[in-house]
Protein backbone atom coordinates (compact mmCIF):
# COMPACT_ATOMS: atom_id res chain seq x y z
CA UNK A 1 0.00 0.00 0.00
CA UNK A 2 1.08 3.19 -1.01
CA UNK A 3 0.78 6.24 0.99
CA UNK A 4 -2.97 8.05 0.33
CA UNK A 5 -3.82 9.53 4.30
CA UNK A 6 -3.11 12.92 5.81
CA UNK A 7 -2.42 12.46 9.39
CA UNK A 8 -3.83 15.13 12.19
CA UNK A 9 -2.54 15.15 15.37
CA UNK A 10 -4.35 18.01 17.63
CA UNK A 11 -1.64 19.05 20.77
CA UNK A 12 -1.95 21.48 23.87
CA UNK A 13 0.56 21.27 26.46
CA UNK A 14 2.53 17.62 24.72
CA UNK A 15 5.78 18.56 24.75
CA UNK A 16 6.74 15.97 26.94
CA UNK A 17 5.03 13.10 24.82
CA UNK A 18 4.15 14.11 21.40
CA UNK A 19 7.43 13.68 20.26
CA UNK A 20 7.52 9.86 20.62
CA UNK A 21 4.33 9.48 18.46
CA UNK A 22 5.41 11.62 16.00
CA UNK A 23 8.84 9.54 15.64
CA UNK A 24 6.30 6.91 14.80
CA UNK A 25 4.20 8.47 12.60
CA UNK A 26 6.31 10.67 10.76
CA UNK A 27 7.92 7.92 8.41
CA UNK A 28 5.12 5.88 8.00
CA UNK A 29 4.55 4.68 4.57
CA UNK A 30 0.79 5.00 4.70
CA UNK A 31 1.16 8.44 5.49
CA UNK A 32 1.30 11.03 3.17
CA UNK A 33 1.58 13.97 5.70
CA UNK A 34 1.44 14.62 9.41
CA UNK A 35 -0.18 17.67 10.07
CA UNK A 36 0.65 19.06 13.91
CA UNK A 37 -1.67 21.97 15.18
CA UNK A 38 -0.91 23.03 18.42
CA UNK A 39 -3.57 24.66 20.09
CA UNK A 40 -1.90 27.53 21.49
CA UNK A 41 0.64 25.12 23.98
CA UNK A 42 2.58 27.56 26.30
CA UNK A 43 5.52 24.84 26.84
CA UNK A 44 6.65 24.04 23.76
CA UNK A 45 5.10 21.39 22.38
CA UNK A 46 5.42 23.26 18.79
CA UNK A 47 9.08 23.36 19.02
CA UNK A 48 9.26 19.71 19.71
CA UNK A 49 6.88 18.97 16.96
CA UNK A 50 9.27 20.93 14.62
CA UNK A 51 12.07 18.91 15.35
CA UNK A 52 10.51 16.08 13.15
CA UNK A 53 9.77 16.30 9.47
CA UNK A 54 5.90 17.22 9.57
CA UNK A 55 3.75 20.16 9.15
CA UNK A 56 2.90 22.18 12.11
CA UNK A 57 -0.10 24.65 12.58
CA UNK A 58 -0.17 27.12 15.78
CA UNK A 59 -3.37 28.36 16.97
CA UNK A 60 -3.28 31.98 18.51
CA UNK A 61 -4.43 30.60 21.54
CA UNK A 62 -6.37 27.39 23.06
CA UNK A 63 -9.51 27.18 21.13
CA UNK A 64 -10.17 23.55 21.83
CA UNK A 65 -9.59 20.20 20.92
CA UNK A 66 -13.00 20.84 18.09
CA UNK A 67 -11.15 23.63 16.55
CA UNK A 68 -7.65 21.97 16.00
CA UNK A 69 -9.29 19.07 14.46
CA UNK A 70 -10.87 21.75 11.70
CA UNK A 71 -7.85 23.43 11.00
CA UNK A 72 -6.25 20.25 10.49
CA UNK A 73 -8.88 18.72 8.22
CA UNK A 74 -9.08 21.81 6.45
CA UNK A 75 -5.35 21.97 5.74
CA UNK A 76 -4.93 18.46 4.69
CA UNK A 77 -4.46 17.15 1.39
CA UNK A 78 -6.02 13.68 0.99
CA UNK A 79 -9.08 12.86 1.74
CA UNK A 80 -8.48 9.69 3.93
CA UNK A 81 -7.34 11.15 6.92
CA UNK A 82 -6.02 9.55 10.34
CA UNK A 83 -6.96 11.22 12.98
CA UNK A 84 -3.89 10.37 16.22
CA UNK A 85 -4.06 11.96 20.02
CA UNK A 86 -0.70 13.51 21.03
CA UNK A 87 -0.38 12.11 23.97
CA UNK A 88 -0.10 8.38 23.29
CA UNK A 89 2.30 6.07 25.25
CA UNK A 90 3.52 2.29 23.38
CA UNK A 91 2.54 3.58 19.87
CA UNK A 92 4.09 1.84 17.10
CA UNK A 93 4.24 1.42 13.32
CA UNK A 94 2.14 -1.88 13.56
CA UNK A 95 -0.95 -0.19 15.24
CA UNK A 96 -0.82 2.62 12.87
CA UNK A 97 -1.05 0.11 9.96
CA UNK A 98 -3.45 -2.24 11.31
CA UNK A 99 -6.00 1.35 12.18
CA UNK A 100 -5.38 2.36 8.47
CA UNK A 101 -5.80 -0.60 6.80
CA UNK A 102 -9.31 -2.21 7.23
CA UNK A 103 -10.17 1.76 5.15
CA UNK A 104 -7.51 1.24 2.73
CA UNK A 105 -8.39 -2.24 1.70
CA UNK A 106 -12.17 -0.97 1.93
CA UNK A 107 -12.70 -3.83 4.60
CA UNK A 108 -14.39 -1.10 6.33
CA UNK A 109 -15.31 2.69 5.93
CA UNK A 110 -14.13 3.81 9.34
CA UNK A 111 -11.92 2.54 11.91
CA UNK A 112 -11.60 3.45 15.48
CA UNK A 113 -9.08 2.37 18.08
CA UNK A 114 -9.19 0.48 21.64
CA UNK A 115 -6.31 1.36 23.45
CA UNK A 116 -4.98 -1.19 26.50
CA UNK A 117 -5.99 1.25 28.91
CA UNK A 118 -9.19 2.53 27.56
CA UNK A 119 -12.12 2.33 30.56
CA UNK A 120 -13.14 -1.50 31.32
CA UNK A 121 -16.38 -1.00 30.17
CA UNK A 122 -15.12 0.37 26.88
CA UNK A 123 -12.97 -2.72 26.65
CA UNK A 124 -15.99 -4.74 27.81
CA UNK A 125 -18.45 -4.06 25.33
CA UNK A 126 -15.45 -3.80 22.43
CA UNK A 127 -15.57 0.00 21.76
CA UNK A 128 -14.34 3.03 23.03
CA UNK A 129 -16.81 5.43 20.79
CA UNK A 130 -15.02 8.85 22.06
CA UNK A 131 -11.47 7.13 20.95
CA UNK A 132 -9.47 10.34 19.44
CA UNK A 133 -7.40 7.64 16.88
CA UNK A 134 -9.53 7.34 13.97
CA UNK A 135 -9.84 6.94 10.03
CA UNK A 136 -12.53 7.90 7.94
CA UNK A 137 -13.10 9.85 4.72
CA UNK A 138 -12.46 13.68 4.90
CA UNK A 139 -15.52 14.24 2.09
CA UNK A 140 -17.96 12.97 5.43
CA UNK A 141 -17.60 16.33 6.54
CA UNK A 142 -17.55 18.64 3.18
CA UNK A 143 -19.61 21.76 3.93
CA UNK A 144 -19.56 21.38 7.90
CA UNK A 145 -16.26 23.88 8.54
CA UNK A 146 -19.20 26.51 9.94
CA UNK A 147 -20.92 23.82 12.10
CA UNK A 148 -17.79 22.58 12.77
CA UNK A 149 -16.46 26.18 14.59
CA UNK A 150 -19.75 26.57 16.73
CA UNK A 151 -19.30 22.81 18.16
CA UNK A 152 -17.61 22.51 21.99
CA UNK A 153 -14.27 22.49 22.20
CA UNK A 154 -14.83 18.25 23.39
CA UNK A 155 -17.49 17.84 20.46
CA UNK A 156 -15.97 16.61 17.61
CA UNK A 157 -16.16 12.80 18.37
CA UNK A 158 -19.74 12.54 19.67
CA UNK A 159 -20.10 14.89 16.36
CA UNK A 160 -18.47 12.59 13.97
CA UNK A 161 -20.22 9.43 15.09
CA UNK A 162 -23.86 10.86 14.44
CA UNK A 163 -22.09 11.21 11.08
CA UNK A 164 -21.41 8.02 11.01
CA UNK A 165 -24.28 6.64 12.69
CA UNK A 166 -26.50 8.28 9.92
CA UNK A 167 -24.70 7.20 6.75
CA UNK A 168 -24.54 3.53 8.47
CA UNK A 169 -20.85 3.67 7.33
CA UNK A 170 -19.16 0.15 8.36
CA UNK A 171 -16.79 0.70 11.35
CA UNK A 172 -13.66 -1.69 12.70
CA UNK A 173 -12.91 -1.60 15.87
CA UNK A 174 -8.71 -1.92 16.03
CA UNK A 175 -7.54 -3.19 19.30
CA UNK A 176 -4.39 -1.34 20.63
CA UNK A 177 -3.43 -3.38 23.83
CA UNK A 178 0.04 -1.66 24.11
CA UNK A 179 -0.76 1.69 23.56
CA UNK A 180 -2.38 4.28 26.27
CA UNK A 181 -2.75 7.62 27.36
CA UNK A 182 -2.71 9.30 30.33
CA UNK A 183 -5.68 10.82 32.29
CA UNK A 184 -6.51 13.98 33.04
CA UNK A 185 -5.53 13.67 36.49
CA UNK A 186 -2.41 12.33 35.69
CA UNK A 187 -1.43 15.04 33.44
CA UNK A 188 -2.85 18.00 35.64
CA UNK A 189 -3.60 16.37 39.45
CA UNK A 190 -6.22 15.32 40.46
CA UNK A 191 -8.69 17.79 41.06
CA UNK A 192 -7.75 19.67 37.88
CA UNK A 193 -7.85 15.78 36.13
CA UNK A 194 -11.92 15.68 37.38
CA UNK A 195 -12.86 19.39 36.54
CA UNK A 196 -11.56 18.65 32.81
CA UNK A 197 -13.30 15.68 32.69
CA UNK A 198 -16.67 17.16 33.82
CA UNK A 199 -15.70 19.51 31.18
CA UNK A 200 -15.38 17.14 28.48
CA UNK A 201 -18.34 15.63 29.48
CA UNK A 202 -20.57 18.57 29.50
CA UNK A 203 -19.22 19.09 25.91
CA UNK A 204 -20.33 15.97 24.84
CA UNK A 205 -23.92 16.80 26.06
CA UNK A 206 -24.07 19.63 24.82
CA UNK A 207 -23.12 18.55 21.08
CA UNK A 208 -25.71 15.49 20.81
CA UNK A 209 -27.24 14.77 24.42
CA UNK A 210 -27.18 12.72 27.18
CA UNK A 211 -30.25 9.85 25.83
CA UNK A 212 -28.22 10.46 22.07
CA UNK A 213 -24.66 10.04 23.26
CA UNK A 214 -25.88 6.15 25.26
CA UNK A 215 -27.34 5.43 21.70
CA UNK A 216 -24.45 5.72 19.83
CA UNK A 217 -23.25 2.92 21.90
CA UNK A 218 -25.47 0.87 20.86
CA UNK A 219 -25.62 1.84 17.38
CA UNK A 220 -21.87 1.97 16.42
CA UNK A 221 -21.77 -1.84 18.00
CA UNK A 222 -24.24 -2.37 15.41
CA UNK A 223 -22.10 -1.33 12.60
CA UNK A 224 -19.51 -2.68 13.32
CA UNK A 225 -16.98 -5.33 10.95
Amino acid sequence: MTARLSCIVPAYNEAARIGAVLAVLAPHPLLAEVIVVDDGSSDGTADMAMRHPVRVIRLPGNRGKTAALAVGLAAAQHDAVMLIDSDLSGLTAADVTALAAPVLSGQADATISLRGNAPGLWRWIGLDYISGERVFSRALLAGQGEVLRRLPKFGFEVFLNAIWIRQRLRLAVVRWPGVSSPSKAQKRGVLAGLWADAAMLADMVRTIGLPTALQQILRMRGVRV
